[in-house]
């Protein structure tokens, strides 16, 4: 067993000793794949998202030098028609290209490669012939050796983030990948299948065409990967009730990766840190892409701001993901900034409506926190105003809680779709974006013999009061208050045990233009 050639299974045998969910079923489509025109996949995810954990999977499997029948036996691959056809019959060329570059100058990375593999090739295989090149070398070890090669890129896009005040760094690496993917008569003769993940989908101007003939998977178009993009709602279900973890907390923290065919995904390194020691809380902090969150969200487009709040108000976000260019510099609006984050993992898109929301509890902490330190006059304004209306609720001054709505709804909204009440609840929403500091919101919620607009559940550590808010349209605040207690929707929040204040909140469209305004009733329980 080498570090590059045919590693074993050992990295996989350490994730089986520990709490493992089977992700196995994506062995399967791997298999589909072999010796076909679609040999060669691609897989681009967030950090923190199991990609590494899949690569070794994926090398014990195939790795022909050990046996990894008691790693396998007892989980989902081992229904698979080709199950045993393709257990650890393949030699595996395994790179993880983050770690790569950490052993070599990235100036010497293609080198390296060559050097290391060539290596331990000669070492399994004596007779060997190396050739000059690097190809004709594979191409005379599967020869020798009988079986072509599996290749398995770990990080494939690293040394393109890394390089990129490097172009010359970055042309070699990618006339590597194409001296091994882009010649037909290469990859039939060399590869059985080639398996790569990253961060970013292939870039889309050509530069990238190196690995062009990669079928591609991403967080906007997971297509048949996505029930392996992260963990699904019932592996979570399975693995809060085995570990006596609560669900509903578990859901509120890393649930809202809302993938076609499979619904809620959740983000595994966050799950499985609480099921190990039981504490919900933001882990993204620990990722290197929470640091850029800041510098992405600060870049002046029109727009983004606007959006950044909204989506911090819960209010979806329409994006237009076609004209990204793959890449962490190249950008040329709110879109493309937006379509990065969701490549990133911190936003969730829906192919279906092309809209984009933050996910859960753990990511709207990461752009609360990133929010404040924004340079931008606009953004700054805006999280100090809303702030503001959270002070001014919770101290009852409804005049001011009237009048910043009011602002709002001049700002940012449209006079000819302000029409009902719920473009009210989305000025609302937007008005007090950065509730997360000290609620969580409900929307709908059943309480007493209805539903309750908008609940502001205190978090614990808030010493402020629970709000229930109702809208009306073309009504008085006053009957906002009286349907709140007619409809007893306190009763929900009956085991609070703190202070609850009932906010109403009218819009009176009816009267005449210079008349239109909001009006707020605040009442304490």
């Amino acid at each position: 067993m080498g570090t590059y050639l045919n590693p074993g299974n050992s990295g996989f045998s350490r994730i089986r000793n520990d709490i493992y969910v089977d992700k196995t079923g994506l062995i399967a489509l791997i298999n589909e794949s072999i010796e076909t025109p679609r040999c060669l996949t691609c897989v681009s995810r967030p950090r923190r998202f199991g990609k590494s954990f899949a690569a070794k999977m994926l090398c014990a499997y195939y790795d022909r030098t050990c046996d990894s029948s008691a790693l396998f036996d007892d989980l989902i691959i081992a229904a698979d028609a080709h199950y045993l056809e393709y257990l650890n019959q393949y030699n595996v060329i395994y790179l993880d290209m983050t770690g790569i570059i950490g052993e070599t100058a990235i100036t010497d990375m293609i080198p390296y490669i060559k050097r290391n593999i060539t290596l331990e090739l000669t070492e399994a295989y004596p007779n060997l012939k190396a050739e000059e090149g690097f190809v004709p070398t594979l191409a005379n070890a599967v020869e020798l050796a009988g079986t072509k090669f599996i290749m398995i890129i770990d990080e494939w896009d690293a040394p393109i983030r890394e390089a990129s005040s490097q172009p010359k760094v970055q042309r070699e690496y990618l006339e590597f990948l194409r001296s091994l993917f882009k010649n037909s008569g290469v990859t039939d003769k060399v590869f059985a299948a080639a398996y790569m993940t990253g961060i970013l989908p292939i870039k889309k101007d050509g530069s990238q065409s190196a690995i062009s003939d990669f079928q591609e998977y991403s967080m906007i178009l997971p297509e048949e990967f996505a029930e392996y993009v992260g963990f699904t709602e019932k592996e979570v279900q399975t693995l809060c009730s085995r570990h006596h973890r609560d669900f509903a907390t578990m859901k509120q923290w890393y649930d809202g990766y809302m993938l076609e065919g499979v619904g809620s995904i959740y983000n595994p390194n966050s799950v499985m840190k609480v099921i190990h020691n039981n504490k919900f809380r933001s882990y993204w902090t620990e990722t290197s892409a929470a640091k850029s969150l800041m510098n992405y969200i600060s870049l002046d487009f029109d727009g983004l701001s606007k959006t950044v709040a909204e989506l911090l108000g819960g209010i979806d976000a329409d994006v237009d993901t076609n004209g990204f260019a793959n890449d962490l510099v190249t950008f040329r609006n709110r879109d493309d900034v937006l379509t990065l984050l969701i490549h990133l993992g911190y936003l969730s898109y829906n192919e279906e409506t092309k809209k984009a929301h933050i996910p859960n509890e753990e990511i709207r902490l990461e752009f609360a926190r990133a929010i404040r330190e924004v340079k931008r006059d606009e953004t700054l304004r805006r999280v100090r105003e809303s702030d503001q209306l959270i002070y001014d609720t919770i101290h009852q001054n409804a005049e001011a809680v009237a009048a910043q709505i009011q602002k709002i709804h001049r700002e940012e909204s449209a006079i000819l779709f302000y029409n009902d009440e719920q473009a009210l609840r989305s000025v609302i929403k937007l008005a007090y974006f950065s509730y997360k500091d000290y609620y969580l919101k409900f929307e709908e919620l059943p309480a007493g013999d209805g539903f309750a607009d908008i609940v502001y559940l205190p978090k614990k550590a808030s010493p402020v009061p629970a709000l229930v808010i109702e809208l009306k349209w073309n009504q008085s605040a006053e009957g906002a208050i009286s349907q709140i207690k007619q409809k007893r929707y306190p009763e929900v929040l009956s085991g609070f045990g703190g202070d609850i204040l009932l906010v109403g909140i009218s819009y009176d469209k009816n009267a005449k233009a210079e008349n239109r305004k909001h009006t707020c009733i605040i009442e304490k329980v």
